[in-house]
């Protein structure tokens, strides 16, 4: 590939990442031959700061190109706004460097290093003007690769003088995690009310739930503690690892109720079928190997070469997890169809494929309003109202959580599942009238 359309590739990835939320990045690069690296993307406010500070440069280029320009390697800031300014200027001219544009905002070039053998440069730079930045370093100097340490701030100072290190639309998000981890909290508290009232109802799905219920409320914790300590010191102090486990064994309960609850174990039928069986055994592993992704691209960043194959991974990965927990549904639905023509009980088997009808329209919703209209909000939202689709986000997972728990909860005498004689009749002519097609 062509330095020029890389450019141009970069760039547009650049309008798809979300802010940055660890706004101290320290980081090595060795033999580096991009010629645009994105190190962070920031919202900042009227009083905002970018410090950087590089160290150990060294510049190796190729025969061809024995001296290379220092002025052509330098690090800059660029707007949202002056995105498309400049890969017009870049598509115009096919040798056009972006250092030599003037809708960017200048730091500085390898010109302004200390010379060797010390070649490090220290400075910070403030944001007067209000906007969504990224911090890029671009290498225009031809078959010229790069090697240097790296450590990059961004924050900006609140009225009391303190940093905060938060992107200008997600420093609400301490405060958002904690309201919802309490929410997740009562919850917790009323389903086990709820479950040792009914004790003689409560299957073991009922304490899978219960456990997933817990994990949520952790992994909010986590989220709500690693923010804050991004939001005043830079870095998170280990609570983002915490934020990982907890996610993870969250993550793999959440698929793990949603396939036995479609697959209509405890409710249904005590065992699981062997393809049941294996949609467990491939989503889980396919679990861990989206959070490894997430933490990959949680953990680094841009700059890393490989971050648009882990974003792919990720992607492909959930999309994969997110069709196969629909198949057990569609499974148990089709079950009950078959066995409403035999078994002579159309009153309860009419309950229950409305149950489980309901059941796959809402996880259904569900998935698509997390991955589809949640990432269209945070794309198309203003940089100040980041956190605007994390809220909705977890909206949406509380009101998929409640409505699934109140569904199959434990009750001695479930409206679904016990039903009047009298219902047979009408039952039968539903049924008849109603393929229940998906």
């Amino acid at each position: 590939m062509t330095r020029l359309p890389r450019q141009i590739l970069l760039l547009l990835l650049l309008s798809l990442i979300s802010s940055s939320t660890a706004e101290i990045r320290t980081l090595t690069i060795t033999s580096d031959s991009r010629p645009m690296i994105l190190f962070e993307k920031f919202g900042f406010t009227h009083n905002g700061y970018v410090s950087v500070a590089v160290s150990s440069v060294s510049v190796s280029s190729s025969a061809t190109a024995p001296n290379p320009d220092a002025s052509r390697l330098g690090f800059f800031l660029l707007s949202e706004e002056a995105l498309l300014q400049v890969l017009l200027e870049i598509q115009q001219n096919p040798h056009f460097c972006v250092l030599d544009s003037r809708y960017i905002q200048h730091l500085f070039t390898f010109a302004d290093l200390s010379p060797p053998p010390l070649s490090r440069f220290n400075q910070t730079y403030p944001v007067s003007s209000p906007n969504e930045y990224s911090l890029f370093f671009s290498n225009c100097a031809p078959e010229t690769r790069v090697s240097m340490n790296v450590r990059a701030e961004t924050y900006n100072l609140e009225r009391d003088g303190s940093r905060d290190y938060l992107s200008a639309g997600l420093t609400q998000l301490p405060s958002l995690y904690t309201v919802f981890s309490i929410l997740y909290l009562v919850f917790l508290g009323c389903w086990i009310y709820i479950c040792y009232t009914n004790k003689l109802s409560v299957h073991r799905l009922h304490l899978l739930m219960s456990g997933l219920l817990l994990f949520k409320a952790l992994n909010l914790i986590c989220a709500a503690e690693d923010k804050h300590y991004v939001k005043v010191t830079g870095t998170p102090h280990g609570w983002d690892i915490l934020f990982y486990i907890f996610q993870f064994i969250r993550v793999v309960l959440l698929f793990t109720v949603i396939i036995l609850i479609g697959t209509g174990w405890s409710f249904l039928k005590p065992f699981l079928q062997e393809r049941e069986k294996k949609v467990l055994m491939i989503v889980i592993p396919l679990q861990v190997l989206a959070n490894i992704a997430s933490v990959v691209i949680g953990e680094t960043g841009p700059f890393i070469k490989d971050w648009v194959t882990w974003n792919q991974l990720f992607l492909l990965v959930d999309i994969i997890c997110c069709c196969a927990i629909i198949f057990p549904i569609v499974w148990s639905i089709r079950s009950l169809r078959e066995t409403s023509k035999t078994d002579g009980k159309a009153a309860r088997n009419l309950a229950k494929l409305t149950l489980f009808r309901q059941f796959y329209i809402v996880v259904i919703g569900y998935l698509y309003f997390t991955r589809i209209a949640v990432f269209a909000l945070r794309t198309i939202a203003a940089y100040k109202y980041q956190w605007v689709s994390n809220a909705a986000e977890e909206a949406a997972s509380l009101a998929f959580y409640l409505f699934m728990f109140y569904m199959f909860r434990p009750v001695e005498k479930n409206e679904y599942f016990v039903l009047d004689e009298d219902d047979e009749e009408a039952a039968e002519i539903a049924l008849r009238d109603e393929e229940f097609e998906l």
